[in-house]
């Protein structure tokens, strides 16, 4: 994708889903994400969670706070700025669940370990079932895109 001045050049202009993975869709604005929703603040919590090298993080962090997904605010007791996410930011949550749910299911073998969500009340975090306005299960056989 092409930029100019920050404007992203979009691959298909009316669709939802290509202009949202236009802005996030790359593998390491994802993992920035899910990290900023996991208490990383600092260039160097990204930079270590990640392993991205650091010329492509500083470019992540830069497109991420230009689109309005991330911002910088002053850090405590004057250190670096912090990146937190936006409310923009914070509303891709379901994304990363829903993320999270399919590698669970698909991307390990059976019994292999990896790394479990859970609340407040330390319970494991449930999959979502997206419903229609009658209760039953969207999917998509039972949902269709009007242009």
């Amino acid at each position: 994708m092409g930029e100019s001045a920050g404007i992203p050049q979009w691959t298909d202009p009316n669709c939802p889903v290509a202009r949202a993975t236009d802005l996030v869709g790359d593998r390491w604005s994802m993992l920035i994400i899910r990290d900023a929703m996991d208490g990383a603040r600092t260039f160097t919590d990204f930079q270590q969670r990640t392993g991205i090298a650091r010329n492509m993080l500083a470019d992540r962090l830069r497109r991420l706070t230009g689109y309005g997904i991330m911002t910088r605010v002053e850090a405590p007791a004057g250190k670096r700025k912090h990146y937190e996410l936006t409310a923009a930011g914070e509303e891709l949550f379901p994304v990363i669940l829903a993320l999270r749910h399919w590698g669970e299911g698909h991307a390990f073998a059976e019994g292999e370990g990896h790394s479990v969500l859970v609340d407040a009340a330390g319970a494991t975090v449930a999959a979502t079932e997206p419903v229609g306005t009658d209760g039953s299960p969207l999917t998509s056989r039972n949902t269709r895109v009007v242009r």
